[in-house]
């Protein structure tokens, strides 16, 4: 229990991870009136869960220890990394993941064989610029939250 008193940060990381995984749930549903409970335990969706925890790990760093603190330098580097991989080769791995299903359903029909063994690849691996950026605000607003109402 001493570990979570004394590293708000990493308090800080847990519960911007929590948050944003959470939140998916309830845009899922108003962006589509449908509930999707899977959202908080996958890849993908509103908002980017890896987003908002680097760069909500990161604020608290800063907040935490100092923007001075070489750990915030690393971990500026670090969320920097984490974001462009969550909208860029991320999304596109999604993107390859999809095409390559529809030509695995074309040739199951055309060979005529049953697509019974055949498993899916995991098409919603990465996030839209837009889910990103409402991770990165997640995480920052929950890094904010946190240093507020931390016992100094």
């Amino acid at each position: 229990m001493s570990l979570l008193v004394n590293y708000p940060e990493l308090v800080t990381c847990i519960v911007a991870w929590i948050v944003s995984s959470i939140l998916k749930i309830p845009v899922f549903f108003f962006m589509h009136r449908k509930f999707n409970i899977k959202l908080a335990f996958g890849t993908g969706g509103m908002p980017s869960s890896h987003s908002a925890t680097l760069s909500g790990t990161t604020l608290a760093i800063g907040l935490f220890s100092g923007f001075d603190d070489p750990a915030f330098a690393i971990a500026v580097a670090i969320t920097m990394i984490v974001v462009y991989d969550a909208a860029g080769v991320r999304r596109e791995a999604g993107y390859h993941a999809e095409a390559l299903n529809r030509m695995l359903d074309d040739w199951f029909v055309i060979a005529k064989t049953p697509n019974e063994e055949q498993k899916k690849l995991k098409e919603m691996l990465g996030h839209t610029p837009v889910e990103v950026v409402g991770g990165v605000l997640t995480g920052l607003a929950t890094a904010l939250i946190m240093w507020l109402i931390w016992p100094k």
